[in-house]
């Protein structure tokens, strides 16, 4: 008989056998989950809301289901909470705002429809940055999230309540958003697996906007096994959504082998390996060479537009987000966070000229990573050049200088973003007591390939089995 701690602790890959085989009830998980979850968020503040009631008779529906034989797949009877800008039909969805505190949406965005028809039970919606745009979590409106690790840091953001409820087990897996790492940033910082797919293999229907051109959505998890079987819950077409993408949906799950012989690795030194923290750079190249021992081929590769990246991404994501809250910026300026406030006011700032030059270096990047990936099958980054600083901090610690946090935690993660093309984070190691994070990029529609690696990288077991100190004690 499996404790209520054992059960939490698991992941989507061990837990869905039991479910199936009704060795382990929804209802028995679900409640187990949601008690310590209650338990732990007055000190963590993952989550905004628990939907217990509703959840428990989503997860007696499951287990209703699966006596008679209608076992829908890996998802099943999962208990999951879910980023708070992902819109739940006649349920609050705040987006850790002021400003729509209340505001309730008449339908499910796409995820959550698909989240649905996969069986999965929706337990919550979790604390995020103001907006979507910031890279703390530290909400003025709801309170900081707190990193689970060390509850004096940053959890990274914005999807920073998704990244503390996965690593913290307060959920077995979760939805985030990423615009320029906003998946990725915390799943590095928290210790956790995060995949920003290729723009337009995910609806974006229902999720509110931060950045048109340069919003996703993606699954946060335990393992890249869970990854892998999330996204084919959430991918495919969507005629709601004007970015989507008529693309098959792959059997990602199939593809997770491990095996990595006759791989090529590209490293692109220029720009993903400059002003990189010693400790992380050296857990990255190591884990590179563990690759290579394995069997794959390291090249290195120039991807020149990478210099213009961060302007780009800059100017892109604040003259789209400016243009989204443009209204709420006249006519209620005090209710924005004071974070997020400057940065749309600056968004104001730049010229259509700009914007348009944006894009144009932004197609650049496109075709110099297209040429990269023609010689090689995936590049290896460092998921963030710094580990996360205390909670309130505007400046991080890089090689003993002191930096600006966001633009040192978006720089890596932002290429990516622009080009739309599909980014892991899976933990390759420690500094100190905070988790360091390692960032796989790859061509478009090609998450197999990345989960394939990244469970390659998760086999040597990285993080050698050690949990946040608030697990061990509580």
């Amino acid at each position: 008989m499996l404790s209520k701690k054992d059960l939490v602790s698991m992941s989507v890959e061990e837990l869905a056998p039991l479910i199936e085989k009704r060795e382990v009830s929804s209802v028995e998980l679900t409640e187990a989950v949601l008690e310590h979850a209650e338990k732990l968020n007055g000190e963590i503040n993952a989550y905004v809301s628990f939907r217990r009631k509703k959840a428990l008779e989503e997860a007696e529906k499951a287990d209703a289901e699966i006596a008679t034989g209608n076992y829908r797949g890996m998802y099943h009877g999962i208990p999951m909470a879910i980023k708070d800008n992902i819109y739940v039909k006649n349920e609050v969805t705040t987006m850790s705002s002021k400003i729509h505190r209340d505001f309730v949406s008449d339908y499910d965005a796409t995820a959550v429809k698909k989240m649905r028809e996969a069986g999965i039970v929706l337990i919550g919606k979790l604390n995020m940055h103001e907006y979507a745009w910031g890279i703390t979590n530290n909400s003025p409106h709801f309170g900081p999230v707190k990193n689970p690790w060390n509850l004096k840091k940053a959890p990274g953001g914005s999807s920073g309540g998704s990244g503390a409820a996965v690593v913290a087990d307060m959920t077995v897996a979760t939805l985030g958003t990423d615009t320029a790492g906003s998946i990725r940033i915390p799943s590095s910082a928290c210790g956790i697996v995060g995949l920003k797919p290729t723009h337009g293999l995910v609806s974006k229907y229902g999720v509110y906007p931060l950045s048109w051109t340069l919003d996703h959505i993606g699954p946060m998890t335990k393992t890249v096994k869970d990854a892998a079987g999330l996204l084919e819950v959430l991918a495919g077409f969507d005629k709601n959504d004007p970015t989507s993408v008529d693309v098959p949906v792959e059997k990602y799950t199939e593809q997770v082998k491990g095996d990595v012989k006759g791989l090529v690795i590209g490293i692109e030194e220029d720009f993903f390996f400059n002003r990189v923290d010693a400790t992380v750079e050296k857990l990255v190249r190591n884990t590179i060479q563990q690759l290579a021992d394995l069997g794959a081929k390291v090249e290195p590769v120039k991807i020149p537009a990478l210099k213009y990246a961060e302007y780009a991404e800059l100017v892109t994501s604040l003259s789209e987000a400016s243009t989204i809250h443009h209204r709420h910026l006249i006519a209620r300026p005090d209710d924005f966070g004071h974070d997020i406030r400057m940065l749309f006011e600056l968004g104001e700032l730049f010229t259509a000229v700009e914007y348009l030059q944006a894009q144009q270096l932004r197609r650049q990047l496109k075709q110099d990573f297209e040429k990269a990936f023609a010689q090689i099958d995936v590049l290896i980054a460092p998921t963030l050049p710094i580990v996360m600083p205390d909670i309130g901090d505007n400046l991080v610690d890089l090689n003993g200088e002191q930096v600006d946090l966001v633009e040192h935690t978006i720089r890596l993660t932002g290429p990516a973003n622009l080009t739309g093309l599909p980014a892991l984070s899976v933990p390759c190691g420690f500094k100190g007591d905070m988790p360091v994070g390692l960032q796989i990029i790859g061509p478009a529609f090609k998450e197999g390939t990345l989960l394939n690696v990244g469970f390659a990288i998760e086999q040597t077991n990285p993080l050698k089995g050690r949990k946040p100190e608030i697990l061990v004690s509580n």
